[in-house]
């Protein structure tokens, strides 16, 4: 088998969303692969979609039903325990390709020998084939056979993982598998896969299409979702622990983690509606100086994030009460400035 499709799908039936991507799936040109559609305890229409599909096209489509709600990241290795395929591929299920994708990805691996291939997706916000917002997914500059430079340039700038196939070999021979019962699930072990592959290769071709829409894990900020993005930056120390790399990669790791586990979750949450907890924000910002207590003087940070953020966290740091008086009234003061001009 040349290649498994691996499909996480919850509750994804509404406005034929699932159909919509398991049809671009069904009739890939690529020829000798298989699609793995493992429902996550879906309670809508999902699991008679999925049933309909293995019955139309029983030589490519197979379906696992999870007892269980493990998430994304359980179903995902549901699907790789799964796989057949030399290759894997990811896509979520409210997301869909174009119809040569696959065979264009492994084309190229076929051509420089690479262990892993991606391309740029684009955002849209409605189903159809049309080109949205292109986005880059990956640097020339990281492609080839992958040295130690290259490997650092990945961790800090890996792209999505939807738009890339993965020799099956990368996650069995290294034992590494998505976290499970969280969102965020490709954040926490991405730079493991990365480090796995040997070559890489990138077509700047956007072949993913992307669905934006106002209930996806992206747009929906929660204090449970900041907690699982936090979760998901432990992964990223875990696997390095496990693997064996922290330490050579720690500058690019500890800015990967900063991002994820402090920056991003900091100040999503503070933008997030209810109640907003000093204990929670201070124990972040505790956590965060525990696992790299050097986070403020890693040179990405400086050069990566704004400065008004690194202005804003370093009072954080020093008292979590200040910043919260601090940013609630500069947050207000911006709401209030916005209104005034409104009704010039």
């Amino acid at each position: 088998m040349r290649l498994s499709i691996i499909v996480p799908v919850y509750n994804m039936a509404a406005d034929r969303k699932l159909e919509y991507c398991l049809e671009s799936l069904v009739h890939q040109t690529l020829e000798d692969y298989e699609i793995i559609a493992v429902d996550d305890a879906s309670t809508d229409a999902s699991p008679a979609v999925l049933k309909q599909y293995e019955k139309r096209y029983p030589e490519k489509f197979r379906t696992f039903f999870s007892a269980e709600n493990k998430r994304q990241g359980g179903a995902k290795n549901i699907g790789i325990s799964l796989a057949a395929g030399e290759w894997l591929g990811f896509v979520d299920s409210d997301d869909w390709v174009a119809p040569d994708m696959y065979e264009k990805l492994l084309k190229r691996a076929d051509e420089t020998g690479a262990d892993m291939v991606g391309c740029d997706y684009h955002l849209t916000g409605e189903h159809s084939m049309k080109i949205g917002q292109i986005v880059a997914n990956s640097k020339p500059g990281q492609c080839g056979v992958l040295t130690e430079e290259k490997y650092r340039s990945l961790i800090l700038d890996s792209g999505s993982m939807v738009v890339k196939v993965y020799r099956r070999k990368i996650f069995t021979e290294s034992g590494i598998r998505f976290p499970e019962h969280i969102f965020y699930e490709d954040n926490a072990i991405g730079a493991a896969v990365m480090l796995q592959a040997k070559h890489y290769e990138y077509l700047p071709e956007p072949l993913y299409y992307y669905y934006q829409h106002g209930g996806s894990t992206v747009h929906t900020v929660t204090k449970e979702r900041c907690l699982d993005r936090m979760e998901a930056g432990r992964g990223i120390v875990r696997e390095a622990q496990r693997l064996g790399y922290l330490e050579k990669y720690r500058p690019e790791l500890c800015f990967e983690f900063t991002q994820l586990f402090y920056v991003n979750t900091l100040f999503s949450y503070m933008v997030g509606k209810g109640h907003k907890s000093c204990r929670f924000i201070r124990e972040m910002g505790e956590e965060m100086r525990s696992a790299f207590p050097e986070f403020m003087e890693n040179p990405y940070y400086l050069e990566r994030v704004h400065p008004e953020e690194k202005k804003l966290i370093a009072m954080q740091q020093r008292s979590t009460f200040m910043f919260f008086l601090y940013y609630k009234a500069l947050w207000t003061w911006r709401k209030l400035r916005k209104r005034m001009s409104k009704m010039r």
